[in-house]
């Protein structure tokens, strides 16, 4: 007996690009700073010459990295995320070469939750996440007004009380 599971359909938000690049752009400068703080240290204390040599490999590395995550990445994660839900599953999936489809079954999701960071806040975006007994899940980069729907519609379906009350209120 197999059921039939449409595949999931809906995007994250084209803001998710902007916002993953200004993120990863702020990791990578970090490093680069620690980075080029150690070859100045190396130069000015006279560390051991090999030190050197592994701070501009490193940097090298890192220059590559940050080309990928900040270029390439982002797009290609917009490109292939996509989520469904209705009242049996939430689905996901994401992947061009390695697909991950998951399913989780209604019944099995305990909380739902949404998170944003300060550059998400820029993009009114939100991250969904989906916890069941054993793991969680995120959908990410959401628009506001989307994921407080899809929040709601997920505690629904899955028969979860609204834990997030005004203060002072009770229930």
């Amino acid at each position: 007996m197999y059921i039939q599971i449409e595949e999931p359909t809906e995007k994250i938000s084209t803001d998710a690009v902007k916002m993953w690049r200004i993120s990863n752009s702020i990791g990578h400068g970090i490093a680069f700073f620690i980075i080029a703080v150690l070859i100045i240290c190396t130069e000015k204390f006279d560390w051991f010459g090999w030190i050197a040599i592994v701070l501009y490999i490193l940097g090298g590395i890192g220059f590559l990295s940050a080309i990928f995550s900040i270029v390439i990445e982002p797009v290609y994660l917009q490109l292939t995320w996509r989520y469904r839900i209705d009242q049996q599953f939430v689905q996901l999936k994401h992947g061009k070469w390695q697909v991950q489809h998951t399913l989780i079954p209604m019944e099995k999701v305990e909380y739902v939750r949404t998170e944003q960071g300060p550059i998400m806040r820029r993009y009114a975006l939100y991250n969904i996440e989906i916890g069941t007994t054993t793991s969680s899940h995120v959908i990410p980069a959401i628009p506001a007004e989307t994921a407080q729907h899809l929040k709601a519609e997920i505690a629904s379906f899955a028969k979860i009380q609204d834990t997030d009350g005004v203060e002072g209120e009770r229930a």
